[in-house]
C-alpha cells in the first residue's frame, strides 16, 4: 500500500441535513423534486384563478331575484344568492367532515 497522501482514499461523508422548505438541486433525471414552497405557490396560483372566475361570474349575474328562506323575504343579486348557498354548503360539509375526523381519531387512540 502506498502512503502517498495524493493517493489516499477518504471515507464517504454522511449526507448533510437538508431544510425541507428548500428544494435540493436537480437529480440525474433533470427533475427538481417538489417542495413545500412550490406547493404553496401552486395553491396561490389556483386560488387567484378561482377568484378571477368568481369575479367574472358575479359581474355577469347582477340581476336581482326574489329569495324566501325561513320567513325572510328579499331581493338580492343572483350571484350573491348562489355564493351564499355555496358557502353554506361548504360550511355544512366541513362540520360533517370534522365530526368524522374526530370520530376516527378517537377510534385510533382507543386501538393504541
Amino acid at each position: 500500500m502506498s502512503t502517498d497522501p495524493l493517493h489516499a482514499v477518504s471515507p464517504p461523508r454522511p449526507p448533510a441535513p437538508q431544510d425541507p422548505d428548500v428544494a435540493p438541486a436537480a437529480s440525474a433525471t433533470g427533475r427538481v423534486p417538489p417542495s413545500r414552497i412550490g406547493t404553496v405557490w401552486l395553491g396561490i396560483c389556483a386560488s387567484a384563478l378561482l377568484l378571477v372566475v368568481l369575479i367574472v361570474f358575479m359581474l355577469q349575474n347582477t340581476r336581482s331575484t326574489q329569495i324566501s328562506f325561513l320567513g325572510w323575504d328579499g331581493d338580492v343579486p343572483l350571484a350573491l344568492a348562489l355564493l351564499i348557498a355555496a358557502v353554506g354548503a361548504a360550511i355544512l360539509t366541513m362540520v360533517v367532515a370534522t365530526a368524522r375526523i374526530t370520530q376516527l381519531r378517537l377510534l385510533a387512540r382507543r386501538r393504541r
